[in-house]
């Protein structure tokens, strides 16, 4: 038995049953073992799924951006790792509390900063911005999470063009603007403006 067969046992039960079926019992009886020799790889089950998340994180290429500017290439990254937790919307929900913690999300990381580093962000202002880059696609995510009715949007859209202007007239004025742009066109300009913060924070970014 070894940390890896562990963690590997507990990707086929993520995949196969779900994250709730991930406990160190059930990884235990698919290695046909008892659960307390685990504990001498792995602390316990957040530990083990932190692993799990760093696992899928070797889905995310550092160099996913191929070429283009260095903005251009870190929202590629962006969009790469949003993507594996798309794909794993349990695992999205658990990144929001769970602590990644392995040689992936380190090469994630260095990728980042090595790109907010050419972009000429300060190195203050790029160690506390990685956290916002991770958070907008890991929110993203988790928002997609959870099905909604296929009509939701036209709901909402209806409700802007029957508000009241005189209670509402902002929502009234920019209802077009509010429910206007896809999922790709919003990221981006979210990273966008996430990246236009942070490089102008660098100018002030405090010392302590």
């Amino acid at each position: 038995m070894t940390r890896q067969s562990i963690v590997d046992a507990a990707l086929a039960i993520l995949r196969e049953e779900g994250l709730d079926k991930v406990t160190m019992r059930r990884v235990a009886t698919a290695l046909d073992t008892g659960h307390a020799s685990l504990y001498v790889y792995v602390r316990n089950t957040e530990d083990l799924h932190a692993q799990i998340l760093d696992a899928l994180l070797g889905e995310v290429s550092p160099s996913a951006g191929g070429t283009g500017t260095w903005r251009d290439r870190l929202k590629a990254l962006l969009r790469s790792y949003q993507s594996v937790l798309f794909r794993y919307p349990e695992i999205a929900r658990m990144a929001l509390s769970t602590q990644p913690a392995g040689p992936n999300y380190m090469a994630l990381v260095e990728a980042l900063l090595a790109l907010l580093n050419e972009g000429g962000v300060s190195d203050r202002a790029a160690a506390w911005g990685v956290d916002l880059l991770l958070l907008q696609p890991t929110a993203v995510a988790v928002e997609h999470s959870t099905p909604r009715p296929s009509d939701d949007l036209s709901a909402l859209a209806a409700l802007i063009a029957t508000a009241d202007a005189v209670r509402y007239p902002h929502i009234v004025r920019l209802g077009v603007e509010l429910i206007s742009g896809d999922g790709a066109a919003r990221s981006d300009w979210a990273f966008d403006v996430l990246l236009d913060g942070i490089l102008a924070a660098g100018s002030h970014a405090p010392n302590e």
